[in-house]
């Protein structure tokens, strides 16, 4: 019966949040904003589906100043727990495709996200330098998900090194965007699916004491750590209540 009223109200919930967006990304196209507002507005939908999202940002992490931004990507969840640390001034890199999806193709590409096409390397490449350009002329921030991929419960997959080479041409630091775990923890007919901890950790700087490929291994390597940290930190928490 719960499963039955949630997927009731998740679905005009959706219906109406895309057409409030992209009203905004409409009257307002492109606007640096938008992502950050999109990603606030999905994540009203987390406590239909009995989820709590906590974001937390790092002090070092300052508003107004770009970044690189790479999260781990698990699940479709991501839309309405990850998507919350969205902060302004942030676009994403995104499929192609993406822009054929009905009301979400043109919202994603109304708000200003770069949209790459991952089949051929050249192009690829291509846009990656234009992205690195509007980062330098726009001071836009870019969010990665550099493992290409969602997990589903697979752990934190490689990563690619499309963010990293950014950062190096840019000169931003990275930050890095950790989740807890989210596979198997929405149960449609539990009432409470308990909590998602989202942390924006401290920039970090690409110098040259390594190379790019160590950079992506050094970030990875940190992600994960701190994923672990975070899942040890919910399971405290949900035995305390």
């Amino acid at each position: 019966m719960l499963a039955f009223l949630r997927i009731v109200a998740l679905l005009p919930a959706f219906l109406i949040i895309n057409l409030v967006i992209l009203g905004v990304c409409i009257a307002r196209p492109f606007h640096r904003n938008n992502v950050s507002m999109a990603g606030r507005a999905y994540a009203w939908m987390a406590p239909i589906v009995g989820l709590k999202v906590t974001v937390r940002r790092d002090s070092a992490v300052t508003l107004n100043q770009p970044y690189v931004y790479i999260a781990n990507h698990q699940n479709s969840f991501d839309i309405i727990t990850v998507a919350k640390a969205a902060m302004p001034g942030v676009v994403t890199i995104g499929k192609k495709s993406l822009k054929w999806i009905p009301v979400f193709g043109q919202i994603y590409w109304l708000s200003g996200n770069i949209m790459i096409d991952r089949k051929n390397t050249g192009k690829a490449r291509g846009t990656l330098m234009a992205a690195a350009r509007k980062v330098r002329r726009k001071r836009t921030s870019v969010w990665f998900f550099p493992e290409g991929t969602r997990s589903y419960g697979r752990g934190l997959l490689p990563f690619k090194q499309g963010a990293f080479h950014l950062a190096k041409a840019t000169g931003e630091p990275v930050v890095i965007v950790a989740a807890s775990n989210l596979h198997n923890k929405v149960k449609w007919n539990r009432w409470n699916n308990g909590e998602v901890i989202v942390d924006l950790l401290p920039p970090i700087l690409l110098t040259t004491e390594h190379s790019v490929k160590e950079w992506m291994l050094i970030c990875h390597e940190r992600m994960q750590q701190h994923i672990q940290k975070l899942d040890a930190e919910v399971a405290e928490r949900e035995k305390s209540r």
